[in-house]
């Protein structure tokens, strides 16, 4: 079969539809313990069918990973647009964060646990990603500080992996803790303590 003859084979939804399936299993099984036929399954295709799309099991890991936080900054930047100042900003940008994940909870012990343990995720393929992340909130810290909201010696950059980081391992505890309360209620004490840090005034 040559190449024209197998691109004439995929259908575009596919992709989708194994990644959608992809983080089912990994979610149930650990990524270690999941196998191709595992995902082929759950998405009711063949096992081949999906080499037709990925490599690996890895690339399908990276993959879902690319395109749900590719999706996720871009949902964050329309939502956050609206607030009326930089810290309300980040108040939503929070609370957006935890709900969403809170909402997904398959994906919330994807990324927060099986996606780790992905050697190439450590390597740098989701690099581009997590920086478009820390751009955003970055990119909302230097408004404040330029609109004199926040400190004039904030620096920005360690500022932004400190909320990052807050609110990732939070998440992580809840994963780990089989999800026992509501995850959205820490939206509002982590901003608080945040901002707290952050802004002239200290609150």
């Amino acid at each position: 079969m040559n190449r024209g003859s197998v691109r004439a084979m995929r259908d575009p939804d596919k992709p989708q539809q194994i990644i959608d399936a992809a983080v089912r299993v990994f979610a149930r099984n650990g990524f270690y313990n999941s196998r191709v036929s595992d995902i082929a399954r759950e998405a009711g295709i063949a096992s081949g069918t999906i080499y037709l799309y990925f490599k690996t099991k890895d690339e399908i890991l990276v993959t879902l990973f690319r395109e749900k936080m590719a999706g996720f900054v871009g949902v964050l930047r329309k939502e956050i647009a609206g607030e009326p100042d930089p810290p309300a900003k980040l108040r939503r940008l929070v609370r957006l964060h935890f709900e969403t994940l809170e909402a997904h909870p398959d994906m919330a012990e994807v990324v927060q646990v099986e996606l780790r343990q992905g050697q190439k995720f450590f390597r740098g393929a989701s690099a581009h990603e997590i920086s478009a992340y820390f751009d955003l909130i970055g990119s909302v810290l230097q408004e404040g500080v330029e609109a004199g909201v926040f400190r004039r010696d904030l620096p920005v950059k360690v500022a932004t992996k400190m909320l990052f980081g807050a609110m990732d391992q939070v998440t992580t505890s809840w994963v780990l803790g089989k999800r026992g309360y509501r995850l959205a209620d820490a939206a509002e004490p982590v901003a608080n303590i945040f901002l707290k840090g952050v802004t002239r005034d200290g609150i």
